[in-house]
């Protein structure tokens, strides 16, 4: 069959067998990343990764907690002068909220606190040999007591 008799459809196949490999080959390997850009963008709602469980809010200071409650009662009592109230004693609602809050149950435990104070103390360390940034003691403590308390539940 000479070059000049080729048909049309023989033409178009030809073309077919050889640009499928191709683009599939082209659509394989630009894909991937085009994939991976699904629902992102300009326009997209991108929330935080809900925290895992078993964490925990990072942990604050007595001085920090005591600050805040403070500028909540004074706020409260702000409010209350405008209505035409008579304001209120800040310091004592203070000490008052801050004494209901004290630890209980093994948070109070001063001997299960020191322990857990050593274990703390020497994973601290192994983390310092290892080159690993030291945690918060206070904090880790209160971590792990809390994990302890909510254990059974």
């Amino acid at each position: 069959m000479p070059i000049a008799e080729v048909s049309a459809g023989v033409i178009m196949i030809v073309i077919v067998l050889v640009a499928l490999p191709i683009g599939a080959i082209v659509f394989a390997t630009g894909a991937g990343g085009a994939l991976q850009e699904i629902g992102k963008g300009d326009f997209a709602i991108e929330q935080e990764p809900r925290p895992q469980p078993g964490t925990s809010a990072p942990a604050t200071s007595g001085a920090v907690r005591e600050e805040e409650i403070r500028q909540m009662v004074q706020a409260r009592s702000d409010r209350a002068v405008a209505r035409g109230e008579k304001p209120r004693d800040v310091d004592s609602e203070v000490a008052e909220l801050l004494a209901s809050q004290r630890p209980s149950g093994l948070q109070a435990d001063s001997a299960l606190r020191k322990e857990v104070r050593g274990l703390v103390i020497a994973r601290n360390d192994r983390r310092q040999r290892q080159g690993k940034k030291p945690l918060d003691v206070e904090a880790e403590i209160d971590r792990q007591l809390s994990e302890l308390e909510n254990l059974g539940q």
